[in-house]
């Protein structure tokens, strides 16, 4: 096993105690499924008692996810299981059951964020009913996802994250539609949220009801969508892609793709789209390509 480096004070004291007694098994147990050692340090886990906790919470675990594979990626996602007590572990699987959530749905909802299990019932239900009034039903395939973000979320960063992206001039429809589209926008921390509004804004010159309208793209990185920015550009102003029309689904390709589709595929007739695509040609902004979304009526609850 690779060595671990420990930063709490009790696993340490463990180890200095009895490590072939206390630590060993548990490392042994954690191998067994794939968890290795980059994760547990992370976590709390080597605390909490093999037998009387690990083994019991994990073999229940896998019966919810299915598989030692989606195990281990529900633990990584949330390698600490504190807020977790065994004996509430199936109330809370049935009280997600009761609010109508199937068992698939379950499964893909505990591996996004397994510290669902940990929640009070009357968080679980606030989510179910804010969910109910976005207008997105259980059936949709969005609403695991979205479920899963609101839950690592405190109600007042929610709303403080929806003020923000108001406050650069967006309306409380589209923020909504963004959140069910792309659910991550709301995971931003304040300051990413506010540095990529005014890259959208005040270094590309697009117009922001643009970019929440493909809410995807506010996830990626300014060095991933600057280039593909130039690309579109100079592909406009050649020509190959019309204007007035919305080019920005293909800030979401990912780099091959975007490299097939609008790089090599235009390389011949427009040589510098390469130069562009290696960041080699200033861009300067889209010019009149600023696209009003149409936004639906609909409840809100931000």
């Amino acid at each position: 096993m690779s060595a671990i480096r420990y930063n709490d004070k009790n696993i340490k004291t463990s180890l200095i105690a009895n490590p072939d007694k206390i630590i060993r098994p548990k490392l042994r147990f954690f191998d067994s499924l794939g968890i290795g050692a980059s994760v547990l340090t992370q976590s709390n886990v080597l605390t909490r008692s093999l037998g009387k906790f690990l083994v019991p919470c994990f073999e229940f675990l896998r019966g919810i996810v299915g598989t030692d594979a989606n195990l281990r990626t529900a633990f990584s996602n949330k390698p600490s299981l504190r807020g977790l007590v065994q004996k509430k572990l199936r109330p809370a699987v049935e009280n997600l059951r009761r609010h109508g959530l199937l068992d698939e749905a379950i499964s893909k909802l505990i591996v996004l964020n397994m510290g669902i299990l940990g929640m009070a019932p009357n968080r679980i239900a606030g989510i179910f009913e804010e969910l109910e009034a976005l207008g997105l039903p259980i059936t949709d395939p969005c609403f695991v996802g979205c479920f899963a973000q609101m839950s690592g979320l405190k109600r007042e960063t929610i709303r403080r994250r929806v003020a923000l992206y108001q406050s650069f001039g967006l309306s409380q429809c589209q923020v909504a539609r963004a959140f069910m589209a792309q659910p991550r926008i709301l995971g931003l921390s304040d300051g990413n949220i506010q540095r990529k509004l005014h890259f959208f804004r005040d270094e590309l010159k697009i117009a922001l009801p643009q970019v929440i309208a493909m809410p995807k793209i506010l996830t990626f990185s300014v060095k991933n969508i600057l280039p593909k920015c130039a690309v579109l550009s100079l592909l406009m102003r050649e020509g190959k892609i019309q204007r007035g029309i919305n080019p920005f689904g293909r800030l979401g390709l990912s780099a091959k793709d975007f490299s097939e589709r609008c790089v090599k595929k235009y390389e011949k007739d427009v040589p510098d789209v390469v130069r562009a695509y290696e960041g080699k040609l200033k861009f300067e902004g889209f010019m009149d390509q600023d696209i009003e979304p149409a936004c639906r009526s609909q409840a809100l609850i931000f």
